[in-house]
């Protein structure tokens, strides 16, 4: 069963962290097989407080979404992400249509 991260992220206050996370993102994402989607956010944030980006990101299986997420080269990268802007990162199991 395939596994996704979803990131309800704020505006990016830093876009130097945002670049160079971006830049470290890339060789994980081909190390994990990842897929970077990117939603309407119109239809997405109908309700949302301080969340102005959604982004969610498909990987093979669940397995590989969690191993990601706990790779020491990610977890570098998230340092970055996280100075660029506030965020929040759920792990999730299944099948989106």
């Amino acid at each position: 069963m395939k596994g996704y991260w979803l990131i309800l992220g704020e505006d990016v206050k830093d876009p130097d962290a945002q670049k160079r996370y971006g830049e470290l993102w890339a060789p994980i994402a081909a190390k994990y097989d990842a897929k970077v989607r990117v939603p309407d956010t119109d239809a997405v944030l109908k309700e949302a407080r301080t969340t102005k980006r959604v982004v969610v990101v498909e990987f093979p299986s669940y397995e590989q979404a969690k191993a990601c997420y706990a790779d020491a080269a990610y977890q570098e990268a998230a340092k970055f992400a996280l100075q660029a802007s506030k965020r929040e990162l759920l792990v999730l199991q299944g099948e989106l249509s």
